[in-house]
């Protein structure tokens, strides 16, 4: 069973070059702001959700282990 995660965008750093949404559509959409959102924390698989935070160009983007608090990026 995958594991659950926890993700966060820091709004204060966000520039809605929506990187996100192209690697994870699943998972993130913008908002109205055109900043992005996690709609679906389980939309896409770990690996895909990583790719797409790894991609930010401003790493506004976390991804954490939603059980023990494991920070999976950055």
């Amino acid at each position: 069973m995958p594991r659950q995660l926890k993700i966060t965008v820091d709004y204060n750093v966000c520039v809605g070059n929506a990187m996100c949404e192209t690697f994870a559509e699943n998972t993130f959409g913008l908002n109205d702001d055109r900043q992005s959102y996690v709609k679906d924390a389980a939309g896409d698989p770990e690996d895909t959700v990583i790719e797409a935070a790894e991609n930010c160009p401003v790493t506004a983007i976390t991804v954490e282990d939603a059980e023990t608090g494991e920070i999976l990026f950055p």
